[in-house]
């Protein structure tokens, strides 16, 4: 059964429960579906009393369910279920929230889908999507700023050009885990700033954030971003998002990484509207020579490295140091992502 049925066919059901009247015997409104899995059970729909959604997962008396998916949005019991007829244990997700029913509908549908397409292992099937969407009902946090988001659109941007190389090049992204580069292999790093400032002035955190890796090269990429209002040119945060989870080939691992870089997908339609254009991309060799302040200066210059929480701005206006060609650029795509296959 292809998902736009499968949509209609749910979408179908659930108004007609939300439509029966609830008395005492019906507190619980079940709907079953022409999808058949193990053991000549059905999957079906559902409504409760409050008017929350649900998905039901037919299984085993014995099998457990995941615990800990438990609200605010999404929750996952064991339910049994008896007619006059049959007794039948599910797997019960449903969404608390009638605002985010949309979504749930998306998610639902990913779970029939699945489970149709693996009869044999329902709770499987149903466990696997919520390996994949688990990061879209998770509690929110406050929506990324202006500034932030610009980070990450340039972060992303680089991230799309690893993943064109290689689908799991999404394991080089260790910035939003607190790496002191954004990408790094071990001996070949990329650290990444934006900024829509005239001229190109990057703010660098930390001691060691343009420290090289032992016996290897940093390249420092500069983006200058120009907001762009909504259809106009230049490219979305959430279209830029959808591209690296198109081009990566372990989309929760992905969606894990936004997560704690503050991008949940639940959050799209706040950014929707968050548009850049790059005005300017320069990459840089991060060499002897290069502006900055690191651990390694301070200690061949025979300081002593007291000092913490250290944050400056590096000006790169000027024509030095000069940044790399093309052919240099590509070079260190392909040494980083050759070095961690």
């Amino acid at each position: 059964m292809s998902e736009e049925i499968l949509r209609s066919l749910v979408e179908e059901r659930w108004a007609a429960l939300e439509a029966e009247p609830t008395t005492g015997e019906r507190r619980f409104r079940v709907s079953h579906l022409p999808i058949v899995v193990e053991n000549d059970n059905r999957l079906a729909v559902a409504v409760d009393h409050h008017g929350h959604r649900h998905v039901l997962v037919p299984i085993q008396a014995h099998r457990r369910v995941r615990p800990g998916l438990d609200g605010p949005v999404l929750q996952l019991r064991k339910r049994p279920l008896e007619d006059d007829e049959t007794y039948q244990t599910y797997a019960d997700l449903s969404c608390l929230r009638s605002d985010l029913n949309d979504l749930f509908t998306d998610l639902c549908v990913d779970v029939l889908s699945t489970a149709e397409g693996h009869p044999e292992s329902p709770l499987r099937a149903l466990h696997h999507v919520l390996d994949r969407w688990k990061e879209l009902f998770r509690s929110q946090g406050s929506p990324l700023t202006g500034e932030q988001l610009a980070g990450l659109f340039g972060e992303l941007t680089v991230l799309c050009r690893l993943l064109e190389k290689d689908p799991s090049a999404h394991r080089l992204w260790l910035g939003p885990e607190g790496h002191r580069h954004d990408f790094s292999s071990g001996s070949t790093a990329v650290e990444v700033k934006a900024g829509a400032a005239t001229g190109r002035k990057p703010r660098i955190h930390g001691l060691d954030q343009l420290d090289r890796p032992s016996d290897g090269s940093l390249a420092l990429v500069w983006f200058r971003l120009q907001r762009t209002p909504s259809g106009s040119l230049g490219t979305s945060i959430v279209e830029l998002v959808d591209r690296t989870r198109l081009l990566c080939d372990d989309e929760g691992s992905l969606l894990e990484l936004l997560s704690t870089a503050g991008y949940r997908p639940a959050d799209a339609d706040c950014y929707q509207g968050v548009r850049f254009l790059i005005d300017e991309e320069r990459w840089y060799d991060v060499a002897p020579g290069f502006p900055g302040l690191t651990t390694r200066d301070l200690i061949e210059a025979g300081l002593s490295v007291s000092v913490q929480n250290v944050e400056y701005t590096i000006d790169l206006s000027g024509d030095f140091p000069a940044p790399l060609t093309d052919h240099e650029v590509a070079r260190v795509i392909d040494e980083i992502v050759q070095e961690a296959r």
